[in-house]
């Protein structure tokens, strides 16, 4: 039976240690989609910061993006859902930052600003995560007057978040690194990505199976017919899973696929 496979970018598909997708992890989509599997990305990542997925692209192996945490959904040009956030509640994070002095990376349709960078900012985008893409820097006013926002990425710890989170009431927080938190309109995870996936195709939910390695895939890896977590995911996420595989360094997402297809 024809299955829609969700896999998250990074610490999923892409090491974090290689900063590539292992060959047989490429291997493995490759005949999943001959088998005549749909493939579908589902990730923390605006369009504009995906620059590791050629290996992918170049064999047309992609049907269909959840980004920004399910905030934005696309199949080739044609987007099928999207929802900013509440501007009272970008106002009053974005002055929360501001004041502070925290940096917030602060996400359009088309644009990414980041806002009181520091180096927390250059070592994780640049360093750790690879991303070669501009990352312009703006003022707060610059990046959000008068613009659609679908993503906020502030460099808020856990008590920050616990801080902030109770008055920012139409939105959703997530969190994959220790450093920042993602932040979307209320409703917006990679879960309600799935479902618009599945209405755009007619897919049913029990024909989905999630990949994950992240807390911000928690909602996915729960919601979805099958939710796997990788080996290098931590126990939380294990927790959500109804499958673990090896981890994205030892052929896990190839591993799976044997397993469940």
């Amino acid at each position: 039976m024809t299955k829609a496979l969700f896999l998250d970018i990074d610490g999923t598909l892409v090491s974090f240690h290689t900063h590539e997708i292992p060959a047989s992890a490429i291997e493995a989509l490759a005949a999943a989609k001959v088998a005549g599997h749909r493939i579908f990305i589902a990730t923390g990542r605006p369009r504009i910061l995906i620059n590791n997925l050629g290996a992918l692209q170049q064999r047309g192996l992609i049907d269909g993006y959840v980004t920004m945490n399910g905030a934005y959904c696309f199949v080739e040009e044609e987007v099928i859902y999207k929802r900013p956030i509440y501007t009272p509640d970008v106002l009053l994070l974005t002055t929360y930052c501001f004041e502070r002095n925290i940096p917030c990376i602060v996400v359009g349709e088309h644009t990414l600003s980041v806002c009181q960078p520091d180096e927390r900012v250059r070592h994780i985008f640049n360093e750790f995560l690879k991303v070669t893409v501009p990352m312009p820097t703006a003022t707060t006013d610059e990046a959000i007057n008068g613009k659609e926002v679908f993503q906020l990425s502030p460099f808020i710890t856990i008590e920050e978040e616990k801080e902030i989170g109770p008055q920012i009431t139409h939105c959703e927080i997530g969190r994959w690194h220790p450093a920042f938190a993602d932040i979307t309109a209320k409703g917006n995870t990679k879960q309600k990505g799935i479902d618009e996936i599945c209405r755009h195709f007619g897919i049913r939910l029990e024909n989905t199976i999630a990949f994950g390695d992240g807390g911000n895939d928690i909602p996915m890896l729960r919601h979805a017919g099958v939710g796997v977590a990788m080996g290098n995911a931590n126990e939380e996420v294990k927790a959500a899973a109804d499958y673990i595989t090896t981890s994205v360094d030892e052929d896990g997402i190839a591993q799976a696929f044997k397993k469940l297809l």
